[in-house]
């Protein structure tokens, strides 16, 4: 019998520890909580878990404090639960190397498929496997190719790059700043309206109806998402 994947929630709200407490058992989770930064960091630590809620609003600081100093030596699963709806804090919990948000009231749906989506990031990222898989949606990363229902798609070497890029992230919320960084390099983390056209030659190739993408999804003022089949 396999042991149950563990969550830690972080939240000093007694009543979305009692709401979630039976959600997350429901879909075989185990649940732990913490009330603050210290005890969230220190929980962290010493038991590492398989999943990590996070709240922003905690009593003795802020929750991208936890993100902060997890992300110095952890990989684990971040993802934020928060009532505030400003883009600039959505980015920076997600710059700072938050895996995902979702907003509060949340559906618990959602959070279970959002929680199923960062634990298998995480283990594709461990396995580094060489063909990432996207609905119907096939990139080659060892041979630099991609296909769609099996034909195979004719793109550039930067439209492959990003491509790439997103399909290793499948599931997740990725920021303007990161995919610039990390397909075109630092120095280009601010030209979002030349990811933009990219993403726009990107899904005229992949997308079997560019003008209402089904694979790479649009996060208003934040980034983009692909979609986890």
């Amino acid at each position: 019998m396999s042991a149950k994947a563990s969550v830690l929630v972080v939240d000093d709200e007694a009543a979305i520890l009692r709401f979630l407490k039976p959600a997350l058992e429901a879909n075989d989770y185990d649940m732990d909580s913490a009330g603050t930064v210290a005890d969230a960091v220190k929980k962290i630590a010493s038991r590492p878990p398989d999943v990590v809620l996070l709240d922003l609003g905690l009593p003795d600081g802020d929750g991208k404090d936890v993100i902060r100093r997890v992300r110095e030596w952890s990989d684990v699963p971040i993802i934020v639960l928060s009532a505030r709806e400003r883009e600039a804090e959505k980015i920076e919990s997600l710059d700072l190397g938050a895996d995902d948000y979702v907003n509060k009231p949340f559906n618990v749906g959602e959070l279970m498929a959002r929680i199923r989506a960062a634990m298998r990031h995480r283990l594709q990222r461990k396995m580094e496997v060489p063909v990432l898989r996207v609905g119907d949606l096939e990139v080659d990363a060892v041979r630099h190719r991609a296909k769609r229902s099996g034909a195979e798609l004719k793109l550039t070497p930067k439209e492959f790059e990003l491509l790439a890029f997103l399909a290793r992230h499948a599931g997740r919320v990725i920021t303007h700043r990161q995919i610039l960084a990390a397909v075109w390099g630092p120095a280009h983390t601010e030209d979002t309206q030349y990811l933009r056209v990219y993403i726009g030659q990107l899904r005229q190739k992949i997308e079997a109806k560019p003008d209402e993408p089904k694979i790479v999804l649009t996060e208003p003022g934040i980034g983009y998402r692909v979609a986890d089949f």
